[in-house]
């Protein structure tokens, strides 16, 4: 079918969610893509995939750049005014800017959405950007340091797995890519007993990634935020302390709460 085959949605018959589907083509981090690719990762027809996009265009949810098209700057107005993203982002955003200037590791901050995590924020210097990653983007989450705490730590964690699982295999990245959903769920109970997620070149050779949860008090996870640089640079011993320290945080911003809670 095109990009979403692996999350069991079938194409729908209306006009919005043909249009939905031709804007999570996206999603899998391509900034730029021409019609006939757009097509394809949407699983829109062709001739029906440059109607709609021509009207998404007009909206200012596309735009078109010669013969590629372009998520639209409405999108990212729009994006600004969710909720629960925006509190925790405006939260979060100084916090992670202090753990950079002592890391100057590329930080993200990153969500669980179906079975990859969409990261609302990533905070990254000029000789350190990590190139899978953007802000608003999407990566496999059994590949990810943030991925993995989030499946072993949130109440549907299973089902995800259980999505993942019941696809073709696991999306993988590199060579280095857990690939099967056995050694997935392995990784994830020793996740889950030291709550915190250390991958080394899944997503990207010759770099590895540390995350930690951001716990509610009532032992919720809001999100997760980690750690990325070349293999020598991240070191468990030097960052997870830092890392626990600026989750804790965050949950203390978004709840109000005046007393530490590092778990």
């Amino acid at each position: 079918m095109g990009l979403y085959a692996d999350e069991d949605v079938t194409l729908p018959n209306s006009v919005l969610g043909k249009a939905q589907l031709l804007l999570a083509a996206f999603e899998s981090g391509a900034v730029r893509l021409r019609l006939s690719e757009l097509s394809r990762r949407s699983g829109v027809p062709k001739a029906s995939a440059y109607r709609l996009a021509q009207e998404l265009v007009q909206w200012g949810l596309l735009d078109r750049q010669e013969e590629t098209y372009q998520l639209g700057m409405r999108l990212f107005q729009l994006g600004q005014r969710v909720p629960a993203s925006a509190v925790l982002r405006s939260v979060a955003r100084p916090l992670l800017t202090d753990l950079f200037t002592r890391t100057r590791a590329t930080i993200h901050l990153a969500v669980l959405d179906g079975t990859h995590v969409l990261f609302l924020e990533k905070i990254a210097g000029g000789a350190n950007v990590h190139t899978h990653s953007q802000l608003g983007g999407r990566l496999p989450a059994s590949c990810t340091a943030t991925g993995k705490v989030l499946l072993a730590l949130c109440p549907d964690g299973h089902r995800h797995i259980g999505r993942l699982a019941a696809g073709v295999g696991l999306p993988t990245l590199t060579d280095r890519s857990v690939k099967s959903a056995g050694a997935l769920n392995r990784q994830l109970i020793a996740v889950q007993r030291r709550r915190f997620a250390h991958e080394v070149g899944e997503v990207r050779t010759g770099y590895a990634s540390l995350a930690v949860p951001v716990v509610h008090p009532d032992g919720g996870v809001h999100a997760a935020v980690s750690a990325t640089g070349p293999v020598s640079e991240v070191s468990v011993e030097r960052l997870l302390p830092m890392l626990r320290t600026t989750a804790a945080g965050i949950a203390r911003g978004l709840t109000g709460d005046p007393e530490p809670r590092v778990r």
